[in-house]
């Protein structure tokens, strides 16, 4: 599932990101109502989670502009705990409303309640993903093959969750390294290669059929092979 960060105070923008992408998630952030109304109307977003006082365009308008476009979920982010801010923001067409300062995990409640909540790609199916007998709970955190539980850490589920997301697809390095460690792809650093390595340990190497493929020269690919 994608999800879009509206947020102009960028430490609260990079931790929403750093902690959603460990989720499951694949993020991009917006820090101005400008590109974040662009992003979120020309975007396939799953969930727009948004500030009220952005530069350029402010939540509330860059808000009437989606809706005039798409029923994207959206939950919105103030520091302003007026009743009168968040029934505007309701009425307006937000989803939900969450006070900063917050508790992650609440956030990440409220995200989990509305992607459920939604219709069609954001149903409570897509919450699983799966390819042949591999099974990844992103509710639980889960991840499963042949029936067996995957051991994995933190970055290799995220590792894993992207590429199953995006089956069939070869994923570069430097896309990896973006989603994944939110880094700017190094060629000369091997953390992606070992990464992969581990993963793939895990999730092949007991099993016959091989899911986790590289492709020489552009990437890694997810797929089940004849």
């Amino acid at each position: 599932m994608r999800i879009l960060i509206i947020e102009d105070e960028r430490r609260l923008a990079n931790y929403l990101k750093k902690g959603l992408t460990e989720s499951g998630y694949v993020v991009d952030v917006a820090t101005d109502g400008v590109d974040g109304s662009h992003l979120a109307i020309e975007g396939a977003y799953d969930l727009v989670l948004m500030d009220v006082m952005l530069p350029g365009l402010d939540g509330f308008e860059v808000l009437r502009q989606l809706r005039e476009q798409k029923n994207t979920p959206v939950l919105m982010l103030t520091a302003r705990d007026k009743v009168e801010d968040r029934v505007r923001g309701l009425q307006a067409g937000a989803d939900d409303y969450l006070v900063k300062p917050f508790a992650f995990s609440e956030l990440l409640a409220r995200v989990q309640a509305l992607l459920r909540r939604g219709g069609g790609r954001n149903s409570a199916e897509e919450l699983t993903l799966r390819l042949a007998d591999l099974e990844v709970d992103l509710a639980s955190r889960k991840a499963y093959r042949a029936g067996q539980r995957l051991d994995l850490t933190a970055k290799e589920f995220t590792l894993l969750t992207l590429l199953l997301r995006r089956q069939g697809h070869i994923l570069s390095r430097a896309t990896l390294a973006e989603q994944v460690w939110d880094m700017n792809f190094d060629s000369d650093t091997n953390v992606i290669e070992v990464a992969v390595r581990r993963l793939r340990a895990k999730l092949d190497d007991p099993f016959a059929a091989k899911l986790l493929h590289t492709v020489r020269g552009m990437g890694y690919v997810l797929e089940l092979r004849e």
